[in-house]
């Protein structure tokens, strides 16, 4: 196997210390090519027992913006409207019946038949993880990312995922952003203070 190398600080920075959440966007579109790039390099991301819970539409059109308007919080209509693409980020809590092609090492399904909690829990963990390997590898690419959970997530699953097995988690606002209207970054604490050695 071969040993990984530590990625380039210039690399470090457009993953890390130098992304934000971004609130304003450029007028750029973002091609189909860049989101099938954008799925394909997230999807690789591990998750437990290889579910992949996490199903993503890609919000772009003015009529798929305009359903999703009603059901964003006040303060995040503006932002919504003006990015190039909206990620709805939801988990589907029929991953387990996927498992067989997924996780063929194991009898995987079995883990959770039955438990409806566990399923719950998950659905909402992997996927959330998943949201945040679709951040990372969006940057990667070049593109700026708003995660949200301001929104109406029963106004949601009725109009993106009615009568499916898939629940909203949260929305990535998604494109190019007018670094020109960042506020300083805030604060983060020392390792000290967040964190310990056992």
């Amino acid at each position: 196997m071969t040993t990984l190398s530590a990625l380039s600080n210039a690399s470090l920075d457009q993953l890390f210390r130098e992304a934000r959440t971004h609130h304003h966007w450029l007028n750029t579109p973002v091609s189909a090519d860049t989101l099938n790039a954008l799925y394909a390099l997230a999807i690789q991301g591990p998750t437990a027992a290889n579910a992949l819970p996490a199903r993503f539409v890609f919000v772009q059109s003015e009529a798929a913006k305009a359903q999703l308007k009603p059901h964003l919080a006040p303060g995040n209509i503006e932002q919504t409207l003006a990015a190039p693409v909206t990620v709805i980020v939801g988990m589907d809590y029929d991953f387990p019946e996927h498992l067989p092609r997924l996780f063929p090492f194991a009898d995987a399904r079995s883990w959770y038949a039955g438990n409806d909690a566990l399923i719950a829990e998950t659905a909402l963990r992997n996927s959330s993880l998943q949201a945040a390997y679709f951040m990372l590898a969006a940057r990667s690419l070049g593109l700026d990312v708003g995660p949200m959970s301001g929104f109406d997530a029963a106004g949601v699953d009725a109009t993106f995922f009615k009568d499916t097995s898939v629940k909203s988690n949260l929305l990535i606002n998604l494109g190019y952003g007018d670094h020109s209207r960042l506020h300083p970054r805030a604060p983060r604490p020392d390792f000290a203070e967040y964190a310990r050695i056992c």
